[in-house]
């Protein structure tokens, strides 16, 4: 069995967690932009989910809750709420004492449910292989532009 830490160990376990999620809600709930997303929200229960998640995606225990796209489906998050909700997860974590580079790990986990939460299909790399024949029709077009322009 490896002896590297997960990050859930790293935090300080579900102390940590526990605390982390408490100051989150408490710092969105006075949002402006997002506090209104939790109007109808039993925050007992949310607050419950989002530990267990976050206890899941940091190296606890299984999830047992709706994966983020249904979770999120009905809410029309944009991308300002997305982005808004990481700030303040991070500054929570800050406010608690958690070292930058946890913060920063944590935070990278979180962009990797964006498309998700947002509703939207995942960007795909480019592929110059999926894109060649584009490429190479650009790079046909330009040339008889130039040899035109350049041949009066």
């Amino acid at each position: 069995m490896s002896s590297e830490k997960t990050l859930y160990e790293k935090l300080g376990g579900e102390p940590a967690i526990d605390a982390t999620v408490e100051l989150f809600y408490d710092m969105l709930l006075k949002d402006e932009l997002v506090a209104p997303i939790f109007a109808k929200t039993n925050m007992k229960r949310q607050r419950r989910m989002q530990k267990s998640f976050l206890i899941h995606v940091l190296g606890g225990t299984p999830y047992d809750g709706k994966n983020m796209r249904v979770a999120h489906a009905k809410l029309n998050l944009t991308e300002e709420h997305f982005n808004r909700v990481a700030v303040t997860l991070a500054k929570a974590m800050t406010t608690l004492g958690v070292s930058q580079d946890l913060v920063d790990e944590v935070i990278a986990i979180a962009a990797t449910t964006k498309d998700d939460v947002l509703g939207r299909e995942p960007k795909k790399p480019f592929s110059l292989n999926e894109h060649l024949p584009y490429v190479l029709a650009g790079v046909a077009v330009g040339g008889a532009i130039l040899y035109r322009y350049y041949s009066k």
